[in-house]
């Protein structure tokens, strides 16, 4: 058919020419056809167009195209994600993408956020529109609320975190909120979570080769599933993120590999400083080619402002902050967890020097960890100085080690710390405990040491020390290490490592509490 009759054609019945051009308009972006899907389950309420929205759908076309295998979005609640990624990606890649023997496992902190998507999806699926388009259909004996399979292979199957998948491997694995708002600060949660995740999903692919993850939240910790990925897995794996804070941070501007139609590719180097908790780019010869994600360029700027105008995001930080503070306002709309105010450690309480003085008591306190992984917890000997009621933090030895290695750091630290300044070791609980104090006794042989058991959490033992931090008390020598320490002790206790923490916790608590110690001086032979 030429150009001429086509024409001819929609003149003679033109509206089959407008369905056939919003199929056509549909096929060719997801982000037309939420528009075109949304009436269907929303006849009252008009789409409110976005950039944003705009953005999470050239993404997701792009995990469609292969481009991406793994992808993790962070933006604000209210800005449509899960319909987007839960209801309408998978009715677009089985419809107008003409992928219906894709299988997909969808995933919440709780069932009841899946279900209720696969049951929007399932809506559209068998109105009248999505039919006219694309006439699939379910199986007749899988057709429930919790799993359902099309008559093309394809399926889709609701669950909660930790719950039961046995029997259950698809192409597709969407984590849609994995923590719950009211307890995303529980450590049980974030662990169980984690493990979750690391454990259980990987074996729930067709072709384990080729795991492809949509995973899409509001931050809520700095140890959420986000932070996990961010820490050890975004590069070693290959994830791409995408992260909209819902007003703009330049330092933070989102790059990505999928290209923007508004943005000039640049090559970025990813940057991960200690104790911030959130990457961020820079331009670098030898990056790689990506593309800035925002169109925003002041800061301060909102994300979707035809949606969510000035007054109402001042109503949305209100609500925020009554309930959990700047912290709260900081995770689920700036997508960037900071501590909360009034958190243990404040980095402007902290007094640098480039010398401390001479004299006072000295002491070394160390936090051991027998592994040299490279994800593992350190191993730290921090040396804390008490003059004239003042704490100085003069040395920290910080590395990942065997257990022969630890040996010999501690031996290395005590003989360069001279027998003026004590080393203050754990002592763990039972006979394993026993025998290590033994042989780290003959090893120290003329040096002044002290071991005792950890009681208490990590927050309490830290307390005292914060107290003093807080009155201006505790002065820090500049030195390589110093920016590490202060990174982790600002984040303290939502930091990802402790080690720093527990190691300073345990040289003031033997500064203040005069704890006798145990020495033993080498022998000397008398003539």
């Amino acid at each position: 058919m030429n150009v001429n009759d086509a024409l001819a054609q929609a003149l003679q019945n033109p509206k089959a020419a407008l369905h056939q051009l919003e199929r056509i308009r549909c096929e060719e972006s997801l982000y037309e056809f939420v528009q075109a899907a949304w009436p269907v389950k929303h006849p009252a309420t008009p789409f409110v167009k976005g950039e944003a929205i705009e953005t999470v759908c050239r993404h997701l076309e792009a995990v469609t195209r292969g481009e991406i295998t793994k992808l993790f979005i962070n933006i604000p609640p209210g800005c449509t994600k899960s319909y987007i990624v839960n209801v309408m990606w998978p009715l677009w890649e089985w419809g107008p993408q003409n992928r219906a023997h894709e299988q997909y496992i969808s995933a919440g902190y709780n069932l009841n956020l899946p279900t209720r998507d696969l049951g929007y999806a399932r809506e559209i699926q068998k109105s009248e529109w999505y039919q006219s388009h694309w006439p699939i259909e379910n199986t007749k004996d899988n057709d429930g609320k919790e799993n359902y399979a099309n008559t093309l292979t394809g399926w889709r199957k609701a669950t909660g975190i930790g719950g039961e998948l046995t029997g259950f491997r698809g192409t597709r694995f969407i984590i849609d909120d994995p923590h719950s708002t009211k307890t995303g600060e529980s450590d049980t949660e974030l662990a169980t979570t984690r493990t979750w995740f690391g454990e259980a999903t990987p074996s729930r692919f067709n072709d384990p080769k080729k795991p492809v993850y949509v995973l899409i939240m509001q931050r809520l910790n700095i140890l959420d599933l986000s932070g996990m990925i961010i820490e050890d897995l975004a590069e070693e794996q290959g994830w791409v993120h995408l992260v909209l804070p819902m007003e703009f941070e330049p330092k933070f501007a989102s790059y990505t590999p999928v290209p923007h139609p508004n943005s000039t590719p640049k090559r970025m180097r990813r940057v991960k400083e200690d104790g911030e908790p959130l990457p961020y780019y820079v331009e670098d010869p030898d990056g790689e080619l990506m593309w800035c994600q925002d169109h925003r360029t002041l800061a301060g700027e909102l994300l979707w402002p035809e949606r969510f105008d000035k007054e109402s995001v001042d109503m949305l930080k209100h609500q925020f902050r009554a309930s959990g503070g700047s912290y709260a306002e900081a995770c689920q709309l700036q997508q960037r967890p900071v501590p909360r105010a009034g958190g243990m450690f404040n980095r402007e309480d902290f007094n640098f020097v480039d010398v401390v003085p001479k004299g006072g008591l000295d002491v070394r306190g160390w936090d051991l960890a027998a592994t040299k992984d490279g994800q593992a917890a350190w191993t730290v000997g921090l040396k804390m100085k008490l003059f004239k009621g003042d704490i100085f933090i003069t040395d920290v030895i910080r590395d990942r080690l065997s257990a022969g290695e630890v040996y010999d750091a501690i031996l290395q630290a005590a003989t360069q710390d001279g027998v003026g300044c004590v080393q203050s070791l754990p002592q763990d609980p039972g006979q394993s405990g026993k025998s290590q104090k033994k042989s780290l006794a003959q090893l120290l042989h003329g040096f002044d040491f002290h071991f005792s058991t950890e009681s208490g959490d990590k927050a309490d033992r830290a307390r005292p020390l914060a107290a003093q931090s807080e009155a201006g008390n505790v002065y820090i020598l500049r030195s390589h290490w110093t920016e590490a320490l202060v990174a982790e002790l600002s984040l303290f206790p939502g930091s990802k490592f402790k080690d720093q923490a527990d190691a300073a916790s345990r040289a003031y608590s033997w500064l203040v509490d005069g704890e006798t110690s145990t020495t033993v001086v080498a022998p000397k032979l008398i003539s």
